[in-house]
């Protein structure tokens, strides 16, 4: 096998990519080019002509600014993504954008580029296969058999991303993963010792991993770790390749001028002579290259159609588990799920955590593809499915996940499960936390993955815990995410609702805000079924003399509540038309008609009362230029929940002072 040349080829493709392009980076293709090409050509199960195949190794490309270097392996092993689009690297509309991204190029198992976030996802997809493979798989018929490739750098293993989900991957013994981490030592300021001394085999064997060193142009070393890694499944490898940024550059080899710029006509030049490239050719792929990946494109035909023929037996074996397969794998609900919703007795108040765990328990036997867990705040979350086992070190039939304090990691590794497929996972922790997890559920949303979130202590109304575990600001953050549904329940009925909407949402992430205080739940039989939160916005409650409201008041969660008190009042004692619309999602009632918004919110009704127990910011939408919104735009405090609430007046009597003033 002339590794060397497909090493070279991908250097060439790389280089002149970043060249036309002029900009983009092109040291860490060159760099790995070695190690790519071994892995590719012998190592890598994977079919070109089904991106899809559910038994195929997954390849993540954590260090995602090296994407020329994943371009090139995609073009040289068949997949849909022709020259042109290298040559077409970086432009507007090509398959070739500067980071690799899910959904738009073939091939790419996951958007990456935020480093350590590939790295993250990579452990999800690791934990994913083991947990298909210990329910489906049989004596003799291994339908899920594959493993998870990662290329990381310096920067992924800097982030702490790489700390908290290297650390769950040892505890959970992944053996099926190998990271191979390109130590090149340079990053865009200069050498790695400016700013990091860590060392990387002694961190990873203290977190449980199997380590190797190597030289990453070597080829026979090469081989030789990854043979090493598949030889062994006891625990998670990480296979140090000690590489120069630039191979092959006479000049620029070690330089971190390499990382992130064009090398230059000249430079370019010198380096395909010293690769032996034809200096007057771009995107030069020799006939010998095209046959290498034409011939492992073949075995790995070869290796589908058995698989395929594998699956079919199984299917005929197992019809129910075949059943259950195909329902994981697209995501349907069971029909008839709605009836297994609990249902909540007005005369109880109950915390809308608590509702929620309610309806996962009651829901989680009939989609027994449903998982989560929480960053170790499941008796808080009220998220733990008892009585359905737990994921551990080696064991993967459980359906509960114990995260940690790991609140960045977890939400990487739920998106990595989402892209591994055949599961729906949710994670859970406070709001305030939210921002742990921001950079995930962010390419959550931009991957259009249906995880789940669930956040609780949802408010000021946590009490004694203080301003560090009131969030003030996350609900409007949450909101400011493109493609993220973020739904606040007014109470448990609407609680059970959300997760149905959730669970259906399956073109993005999902957010549920949940209180840790008892809220009223609302008597359903005079108001608008708790189904209504589909639509993101709905009339609550009208009452009074007139047709059109005097004034609509508007409100999220447990203040939906106070703004129904204060409106009876209203009516009642001041013979006022009010109208009260629960918003619980402004994501979804956007998506509504322009005419069904219209008659929830009536143009013409220009006085309009909102309250939130957070911040004021984006509500002006709704309330307009002349109306008011009842908000906590500063950091909260520390006491009693009911006394904090009062302070910040969130309360009936506030929302009925602040109404009268208007009118």
């Amino acid at each position: 096998m002339n590794y060397r040349l497909v090493a070279n080829t991908i250097r060439g493709l790389a280089m002149d990519a970043v060249e036309r392009a002029k900009s983009g980076h092109p040291g860490m293709p060159m760099g790995m080019a070695d190690v790519a090409a071994v892995l590719w050509l012998t190592y890598l199960k994977h079919n070109p002509a089904d991106p899809a195949w559910p038994d195929r190794d997954r390849f993540v490309l954590s260090a995602g600014h090296g994407s020329m270097l994943l371009y090139s392996l995609l073009h040289l092993a068949g997949y849909d993504l022709p020259l042109e689009e290298l040559q077409r690297f970086r432009q507007l509309g090509s398959r070739t954008a500067g980071h690799p991204e899910h959904g738009e190029t073939p091939g790419v198992e996951t958007t990456t580029g935020p480093l350590g976030q590939g790295y993250g996802n990579a452990v999800g997809m690791a934990i994913a296969e083991r947990m298909m493979a210990a329910r489906y798989n049989r004596e003799g018929l291994p339908v899920v058999d594959h493993r998870t490739y990662v290329i990381a750098g310096d920067g992924c293993l800097m982030e702490g991303i790489s700390h908290e989900v290297a650390s769950l991957a040892g505890h959970l013994k992944l053996g099926r993963l190998i990271v191979i981490y390109d130590s090149n030592r340079i990053t865009i300021e200069g050498s790695t010792d400016l700013a990091c001394s860590d060392d990387a085999r002694r961190r990873f064997e203290a977190y449980g991993w199997h380590v190797q060193e190597i030289d990453g142009h070597d080829y026979a070393q090469i081989e030789q770790a990854l043979d090493a890694a598949l030889a062994s499944e006891d625990r998670p490898h990480l296979i140090i390749a000690r590489t120069h940024i630039a191979e092959g550059a006479p000049h620029l080899r070690d330089s971190h001028e390499a990382h992130g710029a064009p090398l230059g006509p000249d430079e370019v030049r010198a380096a395909k002579a010293n690769l032996g490239l034809p200096a007057d050719r771009e995107f030069y792929v020799p006939d010998e290259v095209k046959a290498m990946f034409a011939e492992r494109q073949a075995k790995m035909t070869a290796a589908y159609e058995s698989w395929k023929r594998m699956f079919r037996h199984w299917k005929s074996a197992h019809p129910e588990l075949a059943a259950q397969w195909a329902e994981a794998m697209s995501g349907e609900l069971p029909e008839g799920i709605e009836t297994a919703l609990p249902t909540f007795d007005p005369a109880k108040p109950i915390a809308t955590r608590a509702a929620s765990g309610k309806t996962l328990q009651a829901l989680a036997p009939h989609i027994p593809w449903l998982v989560g867990g929480s960053a170790d705040l499941a008796p808080s979350n009220n998220t733990y499915l008892p009585g359905l086992g737990d994921i551990g070190p080696g064991a993967f039939e459980g359906r509960n996940f114990h995260f940690g304090v790991r609140e960045h990691g977890m939400a990487a590794i739920m998106n990595g499960i989402a892209l591994h497929g055949g599961f729906c996972v949710y994670g859970a922790t406070f709001l305030v936390f939210a921002d742990y997890c921001r950079p995930s559920i962010r390419l959550a949303a931009m991957m259009k993955l249906p995880v789940i979130y669930v956040f609780t202590h949802d408010s000021v109304f946590v009490g004694e815990d203080g301003p560090t575990h009131q969030p003030i600001e996350q609900m409007a953050s949450l909101r400011a995410i493109p493609n993220l549904t973020v739904i606040r329940p007014a109470d448990a009925t609407e609680t059970a609702a959300a997760w149905l909407t959730a669970l259906r949402n399956r073109s993005g992430p999902t957010a549920i805000l949940l209180t840790r205080q008892a809220v009223p739940v609302l008597d359903r039989s005079g108001l608008p079924a708790a189904a209504s939160v589909e639509r993101g916005g709905y009339v609550l409650w009208q009452g009074g003399p007139a047709e059109r409201p005097d004034l609509v008041i508007l409100a999220t969660g447990s203040e939906v509540a106070p703004a129904l008190e204060a409106a009876r009042k209203l009516v009642a004692e001041d013979g006022r038309t009010v109208r009260v619309v629960n918003l619980p999602s402004w994501e979804l009632f956007e998506r509504q008609t322009r005419a069904y918004r219209n008659s929830v919110l009536p143009p013409a009704c220009k006085r309009r009362l909102a309250i939130e127990a957070g911040v004021s910011m984006g509500w002006a939408r709704y309330v307009g230029l002349t109306g008011r919104v009842l908000s906590i735009d500063r950091f909260g405090a520390s006491g009693p929940a009911k006394a904090v609430g009062e302070h910040f007046g969130m309360t009936a009597g506030h929302v009925l002072a602040t109404a009268r003033a208007m009118l």
